[in-house]
């Protein structure tokens, strides 16, 4: 699961937030090669049931004990239930294209997304976008492009799943951004976790396979990542703005690669180094005019 963007404002801890945010891609690159490892073994619907369950199971056990039942009170919930769809279709898209795609490539081709949402925030939000910007996102299309070479071997259809991924993580983003002021991230964290273990839960019957014992202990590994790695990125925005943080957000993709090599033997290529590194540079700078205005 890739990085979303919280905007939780604040700015009095630069270096906790930096090492908060850090943490928490580590996090989600381990959620993502936990993903990646177990659906080799299991049906892809049984895996991302999992992950929302042991997320809304500690949430639960967490937030209610202090906060009550206020915790999960909305003033859209049809806004909620939306954005919870989408990240449904990201995890969906995003763990099935991890049987196809290595690990590195696949989250850097998911990072398109906040260009996505730099693109569709002009038709959607009527935001400003400058012509720097429209650029960035231009050479963030690019860098996929080398990363996914014609003639290359990830020239394939599989590479539409993780591209479908970054296309509803930026719809989840918007959507985020617009619930920023009429629900705390609490509340839409804890709607999108029940809003998606009750439809999977419908789903996985379906799908069932009863996990050993080991691969039980990774699922729980699993979902616990990715719950904590979104908790620790909540705090790390309370403490310094997204454009500041955003540089550190593209460690995931370094983690990922670090991960596909020790566990899955893999090593980008020249033109996947390449690839990354342009929509990398690509997400910066369209971080860097968000600080700008």
């Amino acid at each position: 699961m890739s990085v979303h963007n919280s905007l939780v404002k604040g700015t009095d801890q630069p270096v906790k937030a930096i090492a908060l945010i850090c943490l928490a891609v580590l996090l989600f690159s381990t959620h993502d090669t936990l993903s990646k490892y177990l659906s080799a073994f299991y049906p892809i619907v049984m895996v991302v049931w999992v992950r929302y369950v042991v997320h809304t199971l500690l949430m639960l056990v967490i937030f209610i004990p202090r906060s009550g039942i206020a915790v999960i009170r909305t003033k859209r919930p049809g806004l909620q239930l939306l954005r919870a769809i989408c990240l449904i279709g990201t995890s969906l898209f995003f763990t099935t294209g991890l049987r196809y795609i290595p690990l590195a490539e696949a989250t850097a081709v998911n990072f398109l997304a906040p260009l996505l949402v730099t693109a569709l925030s002009v038709p959607l939000l009527k935001e400003h976008v400058s012509r720097s910007q429209w650029a960035a996102v231009l050479a963030g299309f690019v860098g996929v492009m080398i990363v996914v070479r014609p003639g290359g071997a990830l020239f394939t259809p599989a590479i539409l799943l993780p591209l479908g991924s970054a296309l509803c993580f930026g719809f989840y983003q918007l959507l985020t951004r617009k619930l920023s002021g009429i629900d705390s991230p609490t509340t839409s964290n804890f709607l999108t976790g029940i809003f998606n273990s009750l439809i999977m839960s419908a789903l996985v019957p379906f799908f069932w396979s009863t996990p050993t014992f080991g691969h039980g202990l990774l699922m729980l590994g699993l979902g616990t990542c990715g719950m904590l790695g979104h908790l620790l990125l909540t705090q790390a925005f309370r403490h310094a703005p997204p454009a500041m943080l955003a540089p550190f957000s593209y460690g995931q993709i370094l983690f990922a690669g670090m991960y596909g090599y020790l566990v899955f033997d893999h090593m980008p290529d020249t033109y996947g180094v390449d690839g990354i590194s342009v929509v990398c540079l690509s997400g910066l700078a369209v971080a860097w005019g968000q600080r700008k205005r």
